[in-house]
């Protein structure tokens, strides 16, 4: 589930290291989901083409992967919300700034989170809707969905037209780090997995998310839906006053 490789024959880079994140990316072992029963998702779009996912904090703010932002200007960045469809219908709006968390580090993804602010509101209706930041960090065990319009399959290069959904569990912290023993899985990560599915490249960004609210953003693992590890996400609980904060200040 490495999800930091943006693919050259879709993107304008490619970064290649040991782990990474997934900015181009499908769900692996999902079905395809319809916007009213995830209206806070969001297609980031790169010069109109499909880069990351996010989600609708409110009707001016978008939180997504700091590892999506990263080397971008804010001009050539815009938003599609509102359509399981990340190239058609629902609306485009152009991005106005954003801002990265002061310590991001890509070497490892800790605090793995951005904010961006749109140049116009969104029109939130019955397909466009804000999801709220959990304010507590779910178990081990715990029932989750991610979204996305990440590939579907380690190594793909094509993205699904249209979002995907699929069912995973929050792991336990204990059981994450003995997966990922080389390198150290923070306290603001959360993992979750299940047995062939997965995020992917091009789901970075993207929402997990436990009863309605948003627990984690889809950040970095090894490989795509490895048996021998699970996904690794920002842990909103743990990033939920940076987040908070500087939506209200970018």
């Amino acid at each position: 589930m490495i999800k930091l490789v943006i693919l050259l024959s879709i993107f304008s880079y490619v970064r290649s290291s040991l782990l990474f994140p997934k900015p181009e990316g499908r769900i692996v072992g999902g079905l395809p989901a319809d916007i009213l029963n995830y209206p806070w998702q969001i297609s980031l779009q790169h010069i109109e083409s499909h880069l990351c996912g996010g989600s609708i904090f409110n009707d001016k703010i978008i939180v997504t992967a700091a590892h999506c932002l990263k080397n971008m200007n804010a001009s050539a960045l815009q938003i599609r919300a509102g359509s399981s469809f990340w190239n058609k219908d629902g609306v485009v709006v152009k991005v106005a700034k954003f801002k990265i968390h002061e310590n991001y580090s890509s070497k490892n993804y800790r605090n793995d989170v951005g904010v961006i602010r749109l140049i116009s509101p969104l029109p939130l209706g019955s397909n466009i809707q804000p999801i709220p930041l959990t304010t507590t960090e779910p178990a081990g065990g715990t029932p989750a969905v991610v979204t996305g319009w990440g590939v579907t399959e380690q190594g793909s290069t094509s993205l699904p037209p249209q979002l995907q959904y699929v069912n995973l569990n929050i792991v336990n912290r204990l059981i994450c780090k003995l997966q990922y023993k080389l390198f150290q899985i923070k306290s603001n990560m959360i993992c979750a997995g299940a047995k062939g599915k997965d995020s992917c490249q091009g789901d970075s960004g993207g929402p997990l998310v436990v009863n309605g609210e948003l627990v984690g953003i889809v950040s970095w693992g090894e490989g795509c839906a490895s048996p021998h590890y699970s996904g690794v996400y920002a842990n909103v609980f743990k990033l939920r006053k940076w987040i908070i904060k500087n939506a209200e200040t970018i």
